[in-house]
């Protein structure tokens, strides 16, 4: 199998853009690393590119899930190894972008609890109590079982919060312990990966000009056809960023320049926490977009990717 082509980065940072160019260089198709591309309806809000901005690159995994049903990080897993054992039949390059690193780790090194740790039942007493008594209660809950986890994990971010709950009640082990075992596993695919990164106030910029961009796309209009359609406001696929906040709008809570301004500051702070993680792995190539041209990345990633796919042709 060909090496795996890994690009990451913050939201907004020009991931997509660039993923499509080096397709084109590498013969590659690309596979979305996004919790929330995966979502049929989740489009404007989770910048998911259109057929046009695609330029005929193949894109796998957007799109696969009903909004109403649940994914996991080994739901995930399952479909990218069936993803890459297509691709090597056919010679093409695995191009593995997106801002969900747990994603991209479980492809990369496995998942060592991805067929542990569900409780249908306790889920839903879980989400009960963010119900009645709201998410922080349930974030403290969290911090006294695996406060590892807890600090990284935003209060708001009631899947995760809950999720982390589950595997602890139900494997005996919190999260934290989970992934540090998995540190210690193998690589199961040889990756060439790379990581984007703009200086921090021209990547904010970027996100409130995206932010922007998607409200005058109608991310207000989506948000509410996906209500109207009886999608649960606790649903797992409205707890994205862009549309818990414009839900709260619509509920009342605040006018719609206050749902604006809490998810550019939200996603600001998503931005903040997926570098923290993406910073972790020091096998990533950075590349500053504020320094490089488009032109001069993509030949950069190009040329490594070709670079090492020879070295593991000789070997």
């Amino acid at each position: 199998m060909r090496p795996i082509l890994v690009i990451v980065g913050p939201t907004a940072v020009g991931k997509t853009g660039l993923a499509i160019r080096v397709a084109k260089q590498v013969d590659g198709e690309i596979i979305s690393a996004d919790s929330m591309q995966v979502y049929k309806g989740l489009d404007i809000g989770t910048a998911k590119p259109t057929e046009a901005e695609r330029q005929g690159v193949p894109h796998h995994l957007l799109d696969v899930v009903a909004v109403d049903q649940e994914f996991s990080v080994a739901d995930y897993q399952l479909m990218v190894e069936d993803i890459l054992m297509d691709l090597a039949k056919r010679g093409k390059t695995p191009i593995l972008t997106g801002g969900t690193g747990l994603y991209i780790r479980a492809v990369l090194e496995g998942f060592v609890f991805d067929s542990q740790g569900k409780d249908d039942d306790l889920r839903a007493r879980l989400q009960e109590v963010a119900e009645s008594q709201g998410n922080i209660a349930l974030h403290r809950r969290l911090a006294v079982v695996d406060p590892d986890t807890a600090k990284r994990l935003h209060p708001n971010d009631r899947r995760r919060v809950i999720r982390a709950l589950e595997i602890y009640h139900t494997t005996g082990q919190p999260l934290s312990q989970h992934l540090d075992a998995q540190k210690q596993l193998e690589p199961r695919y040889q990756a060439v990966k790379f990581g984007l990164a703009r200086n921090r106030p021209r990547l904010y910029q970027r996100i409130d000009a995206r932010v922007d961009q998607m409200i005058e796309a109608g991310l207000l209009d989506e948000v509410k056809n996906l209500l109207e359609q009886g999608l649960a406001e606790g649903a797992t696929a409205m707890q994205a960023l862009g549309y818990k906040e414009l839900v709260g709008y619509l509920r009342g809570e605040y006018d719609l320049a206050e749902a604006i301004r809490l998810l550019k500051r939200d996603t600001r702070r998503y931005a903040k926490r997926q570098l923290t993680w993406f910073r972790r792995d020091e096998e990533i190539i950075w590349l500053d977009l504020d320094k490089l041209t488009i032109e001069d990345a993509t030949d950069k990633i190009a040329t490594t990717y070709w670079r090492n796919l020879r070295t593991k042709h000789e070997i």
